[in-house]
């Protein structure tokens, strides 16, 4: 065996999750079906606010700054910037393309923005103060012409006020107290005071998560996210105080987020379990914290780090923390996570809050073959051709063939006319086989 388990995850029952679908199936046919009635009923069940009105008013826009202490108005503010910064610096990486490939062939790419989306921003255990920043910013650096954005109400029926000054600081116009799966079902089709989008962003609970699934196909999404994650991968070098802090943040989460160490020193792997049960005791959200722990966190020992980083890679995390001696040398080996944070002074949770990187990222192992949240989520790229001259008679002659052989005439035709317009004879084609 390449590795040996100090502490395995509890494997969950597959019906833990059962009849989500259908739920979630019954709310979206509602809202196609009867619009804003449905989102009124649905927001009463499920967020105990019934209203005829759940797009934010003009007076409540500019009460929300009001209602933050300075310093988390500061937090905010810098926050925007980091996103902005970072977006506008991947946005510049994205470049159009007009080159000839032929004599009279020209190939390329425009790079076009979305016309509209809509951004969820959750508000469930623990409303993130700068999720609305991660989906909004790089949208409105995409380019996208319509924003719009969402997120449930507190018990009060009002959003919470830090989520509501970003996206009014971000220039949002509309903006609903509204969520769950009717929110997204609204996006997707419109009602009568809500009109549809082209893409829907942002991560939410299995409802709203299960919702984005259903409605792709009529509407983009960016992913379909899960509980969250985070995965350390250490030496003899790493700290256990560091390691078991990082991992209890992210398993406070929720009790299903899942938060792992694989090593190759057992004996920092025994130092780390240790130190979780210590610091377990001393944090408020302890009960959350360790049903998460308990049942889905995970301390692996590998016997080698290139059996470690296989490990990691099969694994394929949210976020992957790198508590190494020589840091630099294990990132050319690793290539599925979501996020990568180098060294121990480089804490997942900045990522979190307010560093620029995104925090809306794949889950489920879905980091083998997706990226996370960008402003390129928000953009287009859309491919032409112009060929003009001896190019054009090259691809007409090796379209007319091609076609001819695969039985489609019509595309064959389509060719071969240009060849007669320009007074050339079609080639014999030989007889296909059978």
């Amino acid at each position: 065996m390449d590795y040996k388990y100090l502490k395995s995850e509890v494997t969950r029952p597959a019906s833990a999750a059962s009849g989500v679908s259908d739920v979630v199936g019954e709310i979206l046919a509602a809202v196609r079906e009867e619009g804003d009635a449905a989102i009124t009923r649905y927001s009463g069940k499920f967020d105990g606010v019934e209203s005829p009105h759940y797009r934010v008013s003009e007076r409540e826009k500019s009460d929300a700054k009001s209602k933050l202490p300075a310093e988390i108005v500061e937090g905010l503010d810098f926050a925007m910037r980091q996103v902005r910064k970072f977006a506008q610096a991947q946005r510049e990486t994205i470049v159009d393309l007009d080159t000839e490939f032929l004599p009279g062939l020209r190939m390329g790419h425009r790079v076009v923005p979305v016309e509209s989306c809509a951004c969820y921003v959750p508000a469930g255990r623990y409303p993130c103060l700068t999720s609305a920043v991660m989906s909004v910013m790089p949208a409105k650096v995409a380019g996208v012409g319509r924003i719009v954005a969402c997120s449930p109400p507190a018990s009060d029926g009002t959003m919470n006020p830090a989520i509501l000054y970003t996206l009014v600081e971000m220039g949002v116009d509309e903006i609903y107290c509204f969520g769950g799966a009717q929110a997204i079902g609204a996006f997707a089709y419109g009602t009568e005071s809500i009109e549809a989008v082209d893409l829907i962003v942002g991560p939410g609970n299995q409802f709203v998560a299960d919702a984005k699934r259903q409605v792709f196909g009529r509407v983009g999404i960016d992913l379909i996210a899960g509980p969250s994650e985070c995965l350390v991968l250490a030496d003899h070098t790493a700290k256990a105080e560091l390691i078991a802090a990082d991992l209890i943040a992210q398993c406070e989460h929720d009790p299903n987020a899942r938060g792992a160490l694989v090593t190759t020193d057992e004996d920092l792997g025994e130092a780390c379990v240790a130190e979780i049960e210590s610091q377990l005791r001393d944090r408020t959200t302890e009960g959350t914290a360790r049903s998460s722990w308990e049942a889905n966190g995970q301390v692996v020992i590998a016997r080698s780090m290139e059996a470690a980083v296989d490990f990691v890679n099969d694994y394929a995390p949210e976020h992957l923390e790198l508590h190494l001696e020589d840091v630099e040398s294990a990132v050319p080996g690793l290539h599925s996570y979501g996020s990568l944070f180098l060294g121990e002074d480089s804490a997942e949770v900045y990522a979190d809050k307010i560093a620029g990187v995104n925090h809306i990222l794949p889950t489920g192992r879905n980091a083998r073959f997706s990226g996370g949240l960008w402003v390129g989520t928000f953009l287009k790229v859309i491919t032409h051709l112009k060929s003009t001259g001896a190019a054009a008679i090259q691809l007409a002659r090796y379209a007319e063939l091609q076609s001819s052989y695969e039985g489609m005439d019509g595309h064959r035709f389509a060719a071969a006319i240009r060849l007669d317009d320009k007074g050339i004879a079609p080639r014999k084609l030989p007889p296909r086989p059978d």
